[in-house]
C-alpha cells in the first residue's frame, strides 16, 4: 500500500551499531518485488550500506589526509563500497521501472544514488530528507575532474582525439631527431622512457630531440619515465662450442662456384657484421691485421684433421681483409693457423702462428618440456641444457640463474613459476639454498626454448624486495630533473606509494606526477589502497601492464580484470593508461591483425594508450589514431554515445 505524500524518511549516516573491528556488515539490498515502494526501500537500504563501507574505508586513511577528505577519495570508497554489495537484483528491478540501472555511476557514485532516491521518492509520494548532508560529487563535475586530471597528468590530447598516445621510445630516437619528430607529427602525446635500457646519457639525448620537436611544432609532449625496478628475469645462457663450419658455394652438382668469402676483422666489434650466405667473419689482434699482406696464407688442419688454405686477398673499407676458402673446414677457437708469406723467391716462409677470434657465439639451446625439470639457480651462472646420457636418460636438469637471487629464498614448494610472459611455467618441486628446482607444467606441444633476460613471475608470493631498488634509487635523480611522470614498476601496496613519494620529495619533485604500474595479483588486490595513499599528494595515474598482469592473474580473469581497474579509476577520477602489447604485430612486422584492431578500438575507453616500440612503429601510431577518433563518438567509458549511425540512415 502506498505511503501518504505526507510521510517524511529521514536518512541518517549510520543506522547501524557495527564493531569497527570485524567484518563489514552487509545488509540485504534486494527488494522483495519490483514495485516503487520496494525499490525505494532496496535504494535507502542501499545508501546506508555505501556511507557506512566508505566511511569505515576512509578512516583507514585518515593518517594520509591530515586535513580535508578529497572528493575523488571520497567518490571512490562510496564505489568500493557500492560494489562490495550484490547490485544484480535492484539493478534489474530499476531497469523494468525505466529508471537508472545504476550501471554508470563511477564518477559520481552518491550523487547518482541521491538522484534515483528523489525520483522513487517523487514517485511514491515520499519526502526523503538528508540526501544532501553527505558530500558527493554531481555527475557533470565527475566527468570534469577526470578529464580535468587526465589534463594535468598528460597534457591537453592533439587534434579532435580525446584519448592520448603514448609512444615507448627506442633507442634510435637518441640518435635520430627525425623519428622523434615523425612520431609527434603522426599523433603521439607522450613518449614512455624505460629506464631498463640504454643510460642517462641517451635519455638525456632523447628528452632534447624532443623538446627542440615541440618548440617546432608549438605543442608539448610529455616524458614518463620508468624505473626498472627489480628485475625479476632469467640469466645469461652459456655459448655453444665454438665451431664453425666454412663452406664454399656450390651448385646442385655439388661443384664450387665460389670460394667461401671470410672477412678477417679488428677484434672489440661484439657482433657479426656478415650475415649473407657463403660468408663468414672472425677476429685478430689490430697489429696482426696491419701486418697482413695481399698473397699471404693462413695454413691450418681443421678440426677432421684435413689441411686446408686461407688466402688472403685485398683490404675491405672501415678496416681488415678478405681471405678466401676453396674447400669446407671445420674451424674452432682451438685451431691453430700459420700465415705464411712468399719470400724473394717464391717461397712460402712461416711468419707466425695465431688463432681467430670470434666475432658471435652462439649461446646453448635450452628446451623444455612438459614434466621436465628446470633448476633456477641463485648463482650467476651462464644458463646450460639438460645432460642425456647415450639411454635418451636425463643426467642432469637444466640450470639457468636468477638475475635477482634473493627472490628465490622466499620461494616454497608449490609455488607457480611462469616465465617469459607465460610461454613457459611450472611449480617449485624442491628448495635447496641454491636455488628451486621447477617441474615444467605448461609449454608449446614440441616444447618451448627457453632464452636469456626472459620475465620470471611467481604469482601470488610475498618476496619482500624493497619497493625501489639501489638502481632506481640513482635513475630518480635523473627522472625528477628531466621527467614529467615517473613509472612506478611492480608497486604493490600502500606502503611502496609511501616510499615512492618520500624519496620524490627527498628530490624536490613533489611536483611529478606518478603513474602505478599494476602487474602483480598482490597490486591488483592492493588497488584502492594504492590510490587513496596518493590522491591529494601527487598527480596519480594508473597503468595497467597487461603483460605480467596476466601471468599473474591467469589470462582468462585479464578481459574481466582490465575492466574493473578502468571502472575503479574512473571512482577514483584517477587517468589510466592502456599498456602492452597494443598493435603490437603491426608495431613489430607491419602486418595488421584483425583481433589487435578491436583490442585497440577497447583501449579508447582508457584516457592513454601504450604502444611498444617496432620497426612500423609510425605506421602503428597513425592507426590507433585513426581508431581512437571514430570510437571516441561511439563510446565513451561504459556509456554509448548514440551517434547517428549510417547503417540505420532511410
Amino acid at each position: 500500500m502506498q505511503k501518504p505524500a505526507s510521510e517524511t524518511i529521514h536518512t541518517p549516516f549510520a543506522p547501524l551499531e557495527v564493531d569497527e573491528t570485524g567484518p563489514a556488515p552487509c545488509r540485504d539490498v534486494t527488494p522483495p518485488t519490483d514495485s516503487l515502494e520496494a525499490l525505494m526501500e532496496g535504494l535507502l537500504s542501499l545508501r546506508a550500506e555505501v556511507l557506512l563501507g566508505a566511511h569505515r574505508r576512509l578512516d583507514r586513511f585518515s593518517r594520509d589526509y591530515p586535513g580535508d577528505i578529497p572528493l575523488s577519495a571520497r567518490n571512490l570508497a562510496h564505489y568500493l563500497a557500492f560494489r562490495s554489495l550484490d547490485l544484480r537484483p535492484i539493478q534489474r528491478g530499476l531497469a523494468r521501472q525505466g529508471l537508472s540501472s545504476l550501471g554508470r555511476t563511477e564518477a559520481h557514485v552518491l550523487a547518482s544514488i541521491n538522484q534515483v532516491t528523489g525520483l522513487l521518492g517523487q514517485l511514491t509520494g515520499r519526502e526523503v530528507l538528508g540526501l544532501e548532508d553527505e558530500p558527493a560529487i554531481d555527475y557533470d563535475t565527475g566527468e570534469t575532474t577526470l578529464r580535468d586530471n587526465a589534463d594535468q597528468l598528460f597534457g591537453a590530447p592533439s587534434g579532435p582525439r580525446q584519448v592520448r598516445i603514448m609512444v615507448t621510445l627506442p633507442s634510435a630516437a637518441a640518435v635520430n631527431p627525425e623519428l622523434v619528430r615523425a612520431l609527434m607529427e603522426e599523433g603521439m602525446d607522450c613518449a614512455r622512457i624505460n629506464c631498463a635500457h640504454d643510460d642517462p646519457q641517451a635519455w638525456a639525448a632523447m628528452i632534447g630531440h624532443l623538446r627542440d620537436v615541440e618548440a617546432q611544432l608549438g605543442r608539448r609532449c610529455t616524458v614518463l619515465m620508468d624505473l626498472a625496478g627489480h628485475k625479476l628475469r632469467t640469466g645469461p645462457l652459456g655459448f655453444k662450442p665454438a665451431i664453425t663450419h666454412i663452406k664454399p658455394l656450390r651448385n646442385l652438382l655439388g661443384r664450387v662456384t665460389e670460394p667461401a668469402r671470410v672477412h678477417l676483422l679488428p677484434e672489440g666489434l661484439g657482433q657479426d657484421p656478415v650475415q649473407a650466405r657463403g660468408q663468414y667473419a672472425f677476429s685478430l689482434p689490430q697489429a696482426t691485421l696491419d701486418g697482413l699482406q695481399s698473397a699471404d696464407e693462413l695454413r691450418f688442419c681443421d678440426t677432421r684433421g684435413k689441411a686446408r688454405v686461407l688466402r688472403v686477398m685485398e683490404p675491405l673499407l672501415g678496416g681488415g681483409w678478405l681471405a678466401t676458402l676453396n674447400q669446407g673446414a671445420y674451424v674452432s677457437d682451438e685451431t691453430e693457423f700459420v700465415l705464411t708469406r712468399p719470400d724473394a723467391n717464391g717461397q712460402r716462409m712461416r711468419v707466425q702462428s695465431l688463432r681467430l677470434g670470434w666475432l658471435a657465439r652462439e649461446p646453448v639451446n635450452i628446451r623444455l618440456y612438459k614434466g621436465s625439470l628446470l633448476y633456477l639457480t641463485r648463482d650467476p651462472v651462464p644458463g646450460r641444457p639438460a645432460l642425456v646420457d647415450d639411454r635418451g636418460q636425463v643426467t642432469r636438469c637444466a640450470r639457468i640463474a636468477c638475475s635477482t637471487p634473493e627472490a628465490l629464498q622466499l620461494l616454497e614448494v608449490g609455488q607457480p613459476v611462469w616465465i617469459d610472459d607465460g610461454k613457459i611455467g611450472g611449480q617449485v618441486e624442491s628448495v635447496d639454498e641454491s636455488g628451486v628446482t621447477v617441474r615444467i607444467t605448461h609449454c608449446r606441444p614440441q616444447g618451448s626454448r627457453l632464452r636469456a633476460d626472459k620475465g620470471l613471475n611467481f604469482p601470488g608470493a610475498r618476496l619482500n624486495l624493497p619497493s625501489l631498488s639501489e638502481q632506481d634509487l640513482k635513475d630518480l635523480d635523473f627522472v625528477v630533473a628531466h621527467a614529467d611522470l615517473v613509472g612506478y614498476s611492480f608497486v604493490e601496496c600502500r606502503q611502496d606509494m609511501v616510499a615512492l613519494m618520500d624519496e620524490l620529495a627527498r628530490r624536490g619533485g613533489t611536483g611529478l606526477g606518478v603513474v602505478a604500474k599494476i602487474e602483480t595479483r598482490r597490486a591488483l588486490e592492493n588497488l584502492s589502497e594504492i590510490i587513496l595513499a596518493t590522491l591529494g599528494r601527487h598527480r596519480l595515474g594508473v597503468m595497467i601492464a597487461r603483460g605480467d598482469l596476466a601471468v599473474e592473474i591467469g589470462g582468462e580473469r585479464l578481459a574481466e580484470i582490465q575492466e574493473e581497474i578502468l571502472w575503479l579509476c574512473e571512482a577514483a577520477h584517477v587517468p589510466v593508461i592502456w599498456a602492452t602489447q597494443v598493435l603490437e604485430t603491426l608495431a613489430k612486422s607491419g602486418a595488421i591483425s584483425r583481433p589487435e584492431l578491436t583490442d585497440a578500438a577497447m583501449a579508447g575507453r582508457a584516457e592513454c594508450v601504450m604502444l611498444n616500440k617496432g620497426p612500423y612503429i609510425l605506421e602503428a601510431v597513425h592507426t590507433l589514431n585513426d581508431i581512437l577518433v571514430r570510437m571516441q563518438s561511439h563510446q565513451r567509458k561504459k556509456s554509448s554515445q548514440l551517434r547517428a549511425l549510417r547503417l540505420c540512415a532511410d
